[in-house]
């Protein structure tokens, strides 16, 4: 059994000013996924040239930031939000209080690489497939700050890897996706991207991937108090996001297959 070290979610406090872990784990995300496109650029294939990763990066941090957040007051906190309309005015900003979805900032991510791609002139699912292998790293360094936080536990166990959190010993289910849908996904998008892939392809791995690392560990995951369960004891919120996610990821490939036949 291992016990959660209840670390200060605030990392530096000056006077009045305080930075918060979660918001350096996001920072360090962009930094990654730049350092990162500039490798990618190298490739024959890279529909993005050295010039263009500025602005790519630019449009991503606003695009995954009002998406992540919009989404999680529309899927996770609907019910506050049509109470008060007006309360998103407030808590958009406040990304160090956590409160980011994952569906949300994709949609924001989709909405930056569709700006990108126009000011380009590249196809969007080009650039899509050019994106895909930079998103795991800020995915797991996210969920990193979630465990910073002490938020996003798992289920009560009696396995060696629980942490005892709070007088229960749970699964650490931020750490489970940081892990799987951090580490491991960016070594099985970025091995996979080595070489030249059929257009879309990128894409699709990145959502079926996730999907099956998410719905699995979703089995582990705690819902929101506030939404819990939405059939018996397995049926998550999670589950329905990330449903659709692999169901298009295979349409992209059985629709490529079928155009080459």
């Amino acid at each position: 059994m291992l016990v959660y070290p209840e670390i200060d979610p605030i990392a530096i406090q000056i006077g009045p000013v305080s930075i918060a872990w979660y918001g350096i784990m996001y920072l360090l995300g962009f930094v990654a996924a730049f350092r990162l496109a500039r490798i990618r650029v190298k490739q024959d294939w890279s529909p993005l040239s050295k010039e263009h990763i500025d602005d790519l990066i630019f449009y991503a941090v606003i695009g995954v930031i009002l998406g992540g957040r919009l989404g999680y007051m529309l899927f996770y906190d609907t019910m506050h939000l049509m109470s008060n309309p007006w309360s998103w005015l407030i808590a958009l900003p406040q990304l160090w209080n956590g409160g980011m979805s994952f569906h949300g900032g994709l949609l924001g991510g989709l909405c930056a690489v569709f700006i990108i791609s126009k000011r380009v002139q590249q196809s969007f699912v080009s650039v899509i497939d050019f994106v895909a292998p930079l998103v795991p790293i800020g995915l797991g360094l996210g969920r990193i700050g979630n465990f910073i936080n002490g938020e996003l536990w798992g289920r009560p166990t009696d396995s060696v890897v629980g942490f005892l959190v709070q007088g229960t010993q749970r699964h650490a289910t931020q750490l489970y996706e940081a892990t799987l849908e951090g580490l491991l996904l960016f070594i099985i998008l970025w091995l996979y991207t080595k070489k030249k892939r059929p257009s879309g392809f990128p894409a699709a791995v990145f959502l079926i991937t996730y999907g099956c690392f998410r719905i699995f560990i979703e089995f582990f995951r705690l819902p929101d108090a506030h939404i819990g369960y939405l059939y018996g004891e397995w049926l998550t919120l999670g589950h329905l996001l990330t449903i659709p996610m692999m169901i298009f990821g295979f349409c992209i490939i059985i629709a490529n297959k079928l155009r080459v036949k």
